[in-house]
């Protein structure tokens, strides 16, 4: 075919035929150095530079390599400008949503060159949702309610990743609601259990998931990790094994994610043995993150002298530590009070590894150093640390003050943090705790004032035990429970034993200026011990207790606990805000350091 000037049509030029023929011969293994060869022959060959049809078939060809080079695929956009075809725009917007750079994918479709279609909005939500840009998001979102794209699956699955990554799930969850059952996809329903999973929300992805299931939709390896991870939250070890059964039932057990999901399911429930035991399981298929989940699962259940043996292992196998991997191995230093070894491997992860440290593993340094008694030293570490200390490496120095009774330096850290995160209910509690411990109750009383009048409410203390199938809560001084009198009967029953033990209450752990009595009767009544009282009544002599707490066991709490392992002939598995304690015959893994 001629064109006007009696040469070739650009659509039937023998070297753009042949070249694209190979760019798609090439999709099944997409490579970039054969995808600029190409380019280059076709160049050669006589194709313009800016020839649509060339552009279209190349960038679909970068698109599909592992990394896609932004920076090559905007300078072959920017040669079919200022009119390129909806498919090449959308293309590249793709490239850069899941690049480093999501924000071009916005400004590219803020300068309108193309119209937009059904594929435009779905990597522009994926580059909101990766900003974190909420009002970014709303803008696109009400964008393509007004161009009538709104309804189409792929963008509500797009806008339920959007909402619940922003911490919207209630928002991600009414848009789910919105799409027909008929057409939710595997996505539609990961989408809604990772937004609920990554919000904290574990019933709510245990609710769905039976949804799910309820309408025999087939679960996949995302499925299964969002819901082993809410099984870890709420500490539900018998579910969890249950869920590992119907794993190895439908053949995902081999699949890596939910290997490594399971480790950590195990880690956190206590399980170690357990955790252990799928690791080694998993044989060739571990990998570094399977590493890391015992590592730190080891770390934080107490076990770090383990944790560190483990991590020598992995390093004579000639496996490369990432980032999280060396801050399971500080964690395991911080809880264990070796302080030389944490600063050991502090600086073998700089030299040896070459890993910039962020800022946890800074806290971790902190909290070594607090935990060891050396506030002094945390305090001037965090002075001259590299990076601008955040409000939790802040919160760690006060901990440690409130923990080592140092005042001013406890005063310095909380007037860091009235800048950094104002409202936030646990440092009240910190600095009324330390105030409390040096006997200045008078300001105590004023600080609980001013909490009262800027209305910031004290997170009560909570925990969670898992009988028969069923995951039970209890709060301080609780008797909601419908077996209160049974359960109280056993706290007194405990009572009576302890003191036949020679227990004294440590009442400096009720940090109120009340009177012994009340205090011992306060210490009585905390909210794992009503837990424990209840497990004692309702399951069988020589079964593990398993407890979750959402605050940090009081020093009281955890020598009853000890004393209780010891009476009842019963291990007692607490897990509390940082770590676990594994309590048996009388003594407890984290050895008395936390």
């Amino acid at each position: 075919m001629l064109d006007a000037a009696g040469g070739r049509t650009p659509s039937t030029h023998p070297a753009l035929r042949h070249c694209v023929a190979l760019l798609r011969l090439h999709l099944a293994s997409p490579s970039l150095a054969a995808a600029k060869q190409l380019h280059a022959r076709a160049l050669r060959g006589g194709v313009p530079l800016s020839h649509p049809l060339l552009a279209k078939h190349l960038l679909f060809h970068l698109a599909a390599l592992r990394a896609p080079p932004l920076r090559y695929a905007v300078a072959v956009l920017t040669r079919v400008l200022p009119d390129p075809d909806p498919f090449s725009l959308n293309t590249v917007i793709r490239i850069a949503a899941s690049s480093p750079r999501p924000r071009l994918a916005l400004a590219l479709h803020a300068r309108r060159l193309a119209p937009p279609d059904t594929h435009t909005y779905p990597p522009l939500l994926q580059a909101c949702a990766r900003l974190l840009s909420l009002r970014d998001g709303e803008r696109i979102h009400a964008e393509a309610a007004k161009n009538g794209l709104a309804t189409l699956v792929f963008v509500k699955n797009s806008l339920v990743h959007l909402y619940g990554a922003c911490g919207l799930f209630e928002s991600a969850h009414r848009v789910f609601d919105e799409i027909p059952l008929r057409e939710r996809n595997p996505v539609s329903w990961n989408s809604m259990l990772n937004g609920f999973a990554a919000n904290g929300r574990p019933n709510e992805v245990l609710t769905v998931f039976r949804e799910m299931m309820d309408v025999d939709f087939a679960p996949d390896g995302f499925t299964m990790v969002s819901v082993l991870t809410a099984c870890a939250e709420i500490g539900a070890l018998a579910l969890g094994r249950r869920v590992h059964a119907y794993l190895a039932k439908i053949g995902l057990v081999d699949n890596s994610h939910v290997g490594n999901a399971l480790i950590d399911l195990y880690a956190k429930c206590g399980s170690v043995d357990d955790a252990r035991r799928f690791f080694e399981e998993m044989g060739t298929e571990q990998t570094v993150v399977s590493w890391t989940s015992l590592i730190v699962g080891l770390a934080v259940n107490g076990f770090g002298k383990q944790a560190l043996e483990l991590f020598g292992v992995m390093e004579r196998k000639k496996l490369v530590p990432t980032e999280i991997t060396m801050v399971g191995v500080l964690y395991a230093c911080s809880h264990c009070g070796l302080v030389n070894d944490g600063f050991m491997y502090f600086d073998r992860m700089k030299e040896e590894y070459g890993i910039t440290p962020r800022i946890e593993h800074l806290g971790c340094m902190v909290d070594l150093l607090g935990r060891a008694g050396k506030v002094e030293e945390a305090y001037d570490y965090i002075v001259n640390m590299p990076l601008e200390p955040n409000a939790v490496v802040w919160r760690t120095l006060l901990g440690a003050c409130a923990m080592h009774k140092k005042l001013e330096l406890g005063e310095a850290a909380w007037a860091r943090l009235v800048e950094l995160d104002p409202g936030h209910s646990g440092d009240y509690v910190l600095l009324s705790n330390l105030y409390a411990a040096v006997g200045r109750w008078a300001d105590v009383h004023v600080l609980r004032k001013t909490m009262a009048k800027d209305g910031v409410r004290k997170n009560p203390g909570r925990s969670l035990v898992e009988l028969r199938n069923s995951v039970y809560e209890f709060v301080m001084g609780d008797r909601s429970h419908p077996e209160s009198e049974q359960i109280y009967k056993i706290l007194a029953e405990i009572a009576e034993r302890l003191r036949r033990e020679g227990y004294i209450p440590r009442t400096s752990n009720v940090l109120a200026d009340i009177e012994e009595e009340e205090k011992e009767t306060a210490l009585n009544y905390h909210s794992e011990r009503l837990a424990i009282a209840f497990a004692l009544l309702k399951s069988l002599p020589g079964t593990p207790i398993r407890i979750v707490k959402n605050l940090r066991v009081c020093g009281d709490c955890h020598t009853v606990i000890k004393l209780i392992s010891k009476i009842y002939d019963r291990e007692i598995i607490v897990r509390d805000r940082s770590r676990f304690h594994h309590f048996k015959s009388g003594s407890c893994s984290c050895k008395d350091y936390w």
